[in-house]
């Protein structure tokens, strides 16, 4: 059972991202911050949650959220992935695992009969002071960025 982070301080990384930088958590400070870790770029459901936050991209940035996608995909994956889908937020590459693991959302799991080690869809609702505000782990897509959104929007 993986312990929360809720109310701690969010795990520090720094990661390559989709735009060519090194992107840190730390470039988020003052902001709110939506990190959904995802397991890979263009199978079906990764595809529709990255989509389901492209379409309330909007949405989080009048509110004063930026979204960042994280998996363990390369960059060039990413690149594709972003252009066919037209996501308007950075993909960070995390091949190595590291920032899942201090997530917490590096975990076993069991695909007909078979135990792997892989990311368990979760996301991240960091505050400005860069605490983790709220944490939702084995994401199920339904309403999901909805209630992101919501809680974006509790936030203030």
């Amino acid at each position: 059972m993986v312990q929360t982070l809720l109310g701690q301080a969010a795990p520090k990384f720094t990661l390559p991202a989709s735009n060519g930088n090194q992107v840190s958590l730390k470039d988020y400070r003052g902001k709110k911050l939506v990190i959904y870790f995802y397991p890979t770029d263009m199978t079906p459901t990764c595809t529709q949650q990255s989509c389901d936050f492209r379409d309330f991209n909007g949405q989080f940035a009048s509110n004063g959220t930026e979204v960042i996608g994280i998996s363990p995909d390369g960059l060039q994956s990413h690149d594709k992935f972003i252009a066919m889908y037209e996501l308007p937020f950075l993909l960070l590459s995390d091949p190595e695992h590291k920032v899942a693991e201090k997530y917490g959302v590096w975990t076993l799991k069991k695909l007909y009969g078979r135990e792997y080690m892989g990311i368990e869809r979760s996301t991240f609702l960091i505050d400005e002071k860069g605490r983790i505000a709220k944490e939702w782990r084995k994401v199920r897509l339904k309403n999901h960025v909805q209630q992101v959104l919501n809680a974006v929007k509790e936030l203030g």
